[in-house]
């Protein structure tokens, strides 16, 4: 038996045992099992094809039951309070987003304009819309409902590149409704967030500009200079800002559920459910808003990533600028995990679906070729 196979059997033993624990009421005991079984099943998913693409999110599994059975952890370190990380933890991720872009990506605008325009549009329409309808109608707390709206204004993130790569969709298209999305989050977020967020808690649109100016917009500026005189010159950095970004993603998201305990372990399923009709409803507009405009299959399904998948890093910092981490801050840290989930889920599903367009043009370039 190889050691993902053991990993396996160890994980299915420790749930089946926390399991019984629950159901004798000592769930007390339950707790370092849980946590057990996502660790050893984070390690044997890397050796099944079927969950390979899942380990990074079972991973966050186990961070964040870890966080919610001892969250005493991960509130302060020595005196120092570690939700004052999640700001330069953030500017790190944008950081290495920026490395992972170059200026040539906003030439994709002059070269694909109809795609970019209906792809940022969407973008910013149909998940703040989506939000608001979803706060408005559940009985959420006001600053719980207030984080649907934040995840729904914010721009997109580079989690949609690679789910688009992975889908077969049109990569260069993703790549610049990214890059623009981005580029305008600190002016169409604080508005959006002032016109449908303010009906739940108070919005202050100028600071929320500046904090998205110096959270985002800064780093990833760097992030491009750096890309565009050292890329392969330094490339242990290149290597090492993935597994970085990964790395401060997951710690905000344990910071944010320490913090958050008592509200998720009172409304966490009723929000789950939330956050994933708000994602998965965007990948359904997304990809039909593209039908609609008689776009490509390829750029169809760029869409529909491109519009259900959000930057829930830069929503947690907003809401830790925002001073209410605990409450705002509680639907990006599970939009995070979710969207990368279900995204993992749909990517997979396209990628045994080509798109009809490379049939078509492989014909076509057959005929040519013959003729």
């Amino acid at each position: 038996m190889n050691i993902y196979k053991m990993a396996f059997a160890f994980a299915a033993a420790c749930l089946f045992t926390a399991v019984l624990f629950f159901i004798n009421g000592n769930g007390e005991y339950a707790d370092p099992l849980l946590i057990a079984f996502f660790i050893l099943f984070a390690i044997a998913s890397r050796g099944y094809e079927a969950f390979k693409g899942f380990t990074y999110t079972i991973t966050i599994l186990a961070a964040v039951t870890t966080a919610l059975s001892y969250p005493q952890y991960f509130t302060s370190w020595n005196g120092l309070l570690l939700s004052t990380l999640i700001k330069p933890l953030i500017m790190v991720i944008m950081f290495g987003m920026g490395t992972s872009m170059s200026f040539k990506d906003f030439a994709g605008v002059i070269k694909m304009p109809k795609g970019v325009f209906i792809g940022v549009v969407s973008h910013f329409i149909i998940m703040p819309l989506i939000g608001y309808t979803l706060a408005s109608l559940t009985n959420f707390p006001p600053e719980i409902a207030a984080g649907i709206v934040l995840v729904g204004c914010s721009p997109n993130g580079t989690a949609s590149n690679v789910i688009s790569y992975l889908a077969k969709a049109n990569l260069a298209l993703s790549v610049t409704i990214t890059a623009v999305s981005t580029m305008l989050a600190p002016f169409v977020t604080p508005l959006l967030m002032k016109l449908l967020a303010g009906a739940f808690v108070q919005i202050n649109a100028i600071d929320m500009m500046f904090e998205i100016l110096q959270m985002v917009i800064v780093p990833v500026g760097a992030g491009l200079i750096f890309n565009y005189f050292l890329h392969g010159k330094v490339k242990w950095l290149d290597n090492a800002m993935p597994i970085v970004s990964m790395s401060a993603i997951a710690f905000i998201i344990v910071i944010i559920t320490a913090a958050g305990r008592n509200s998720l372990l009172t409304i966490g399923p009723a929000l789950i459910l939330v956050v994933l009709i708000h994602n998965l409803c965007g990948y359904t507009l997304g990809y039909w808003t593209g039908r609609l405009f008689k776009m490509q299959e390829r750029d169809c399904r760029t869409l529909a990533i491109e519009v259900g998948m959000q930057n829930a890093g830069m929503a947690s910092g907003l809401a830790k600028a925002m001073g209410k981490m605990a409450t705002v801050g509680l639907a990006p840290a599970i939009f995070g995990p979710l969207m990368n989930t279900t995204g993992s889920v749909l990517a997979s599903y396209w990628h045994r679906k080509p798109p009809a367009d490379d049939h078509a043009e492989n014909v076509n370039t057959a005929l040519t070729a013959t003729s």
